[in-house]
């Protein structure tokens, strides 16, 4: 791998999915090898002492940009290009493609040979709209390979692209560290702390957001109810409350080093997420399905964006109809009722994870791009 500097907003301590990944990515880089370039977390005291410290600890360099927004200004971009020629850097990996891969003829022209851009989903939503589309199709010209999550997001965002940059996309998603994610992570703990011990557990570990349909689940519990009656739902995230009948829990906030144990609790995981916004704001790919599919359980998905492309439908679990309730229910007691289905479809699932979805087999496509 050339030395390469990684340009973006996205990098801890700014909490986040994408975050979380171009982190996990970089960890597993030559750190001798690579620079970030990235913007400061947020202003304030407290702030800057969070992101200085998380510097530190890291193996790799890393130059904050003193802007909380990172943006491909002409100062920014002549930052840039002091770093790729103070650390000897040959590629560029911009960690969100848009808008800051618009400074990539600029790095080119300071020596960058190799240039990758990387989409994450919400640019699917872009590529409908004229000026992100332009934005978009510029970024394709003038990089090397922009990334793609999945086939959905693939095929939205090469429609915004020349046919030359569209045939250049390469599939990059986030992974998952299956060392982490086992089915023998302590959901058995949890189950015995929320006393849950012997009743069958329906998980959901996600940001509290419409998308990703909490409702719908909660809709469903009825149906899901008169067929298993002993049956909880456990929202993991958002205030820590019970619901009706004791039938619907929510932990509330819960470590990211706790999160296995949790997805663990589940006998299903579930989360039926739904298209908004006319096609605006949509699931870009569902790590956590994947995560969940790692710890060995069924996942029913629901179809919004690119979410099917984290389910094997039929084998690692069901993909529905997103926002039915119906659909979401009778899967889920299908499955509450057959543990041998259950056993199958998790098994199933945590193959595949290992067969294509680990950090270190993304990270050596990374390696190779670069």
């Amino acid at each position: 791998m050339d030395k390469t500097l990684i340009v973006t907003n996205d990098f801890p301590p700014r909490p986040g999915g994408i975050q979380a990944f171009l982190h996990n990515m970089a960890l597993r880089l030559d750190p001798a090898q690579l620079v970030v370039y990235a913007s400061t977390w947020k202003r304030g005291a407290e702030g800057v002492r969070a992101t200085a410290a998380f510097d530190a600890e890291q193996p790799f360099t890393v130059v904050r940009d003193r802007t909380t927004m990172l943006l491909p200004t002409p100062g920014a971009t002549r930052q840039a290009v002091r770093l790729l020629r103070e650390h000897g850097c040959t590629s560029v990996w911009f960690g969100a493609a848009a808008p800051l891969g618009l400074m990539a003829p600029a790095l080119r022209r300071a020596g960058a040979r190799r240039i990758v851009a990387t989409t994450h989903g919400h640019e699917a939503g872009w590529a409908q709209l004229p000026a992100s589309r332009q934005l978009l199709r510029r970024v394709g010209e003038r990089t090397d390979t922009l990334t793609y999550l999945g086939e959905y997001t693939r095929s939205r965002i090469a429609g915004a692209l020349t046919p030359a940059a569209a045939d250049r996309m390469v599939q990059l998603p986030p992974g998952v560290d299956e060392k982490t994610f086992h089915p023998a992570s302590g959901g058995d703990l949890v189950r015995e702390r929320l006393g849950l011990t012997d009743r069958p557990v329906v998980v959901c570990v996600s940001r509290l957001v419409p998308r990703k349909g909490q409702d719908t689940l909660i809709l469903a519990m009825p149906a899901i109810l008169a067929k298993e009656p002993d049956t909880v739902l456990l929202i993991v995230g958002g205030p820590a409350e019970t619901g009706v009948q004791d039938s619907v829990r929510f932990t509330g906030p819960v470590p990211w080093e706790e999160l296995p144990a949790h997805y663990g609790a589940g006998d299903v995981f579930a989360m039926p997420c739904r298209t908004r916004r006319g096609g605006l704001d949509v699931e870009g790919l569902g790590i956590v399905y994947l995560e969940a599919s790692a710890t060995g359980l069924p996942v029913v998905a629901g179809d919004s964006g690119g979410a099917p492309d984290a389910v094997l439908d039929g084998e690692t679990g069901w993909v529905v109809r997103g926002g039915s309730a119906e659909e979401t229910a009778d899967r889920i007691v299908t499955l509450l009722g057959d543990p041998a289905l259950r056993r199958r479809m998790g098994e199933r699932g945590r193959d595949w994870v290992e067969e294509k979805w680990r950090w270190d087999l993304l990270a050596e496509k990374l390696r190779t791009l670069l």
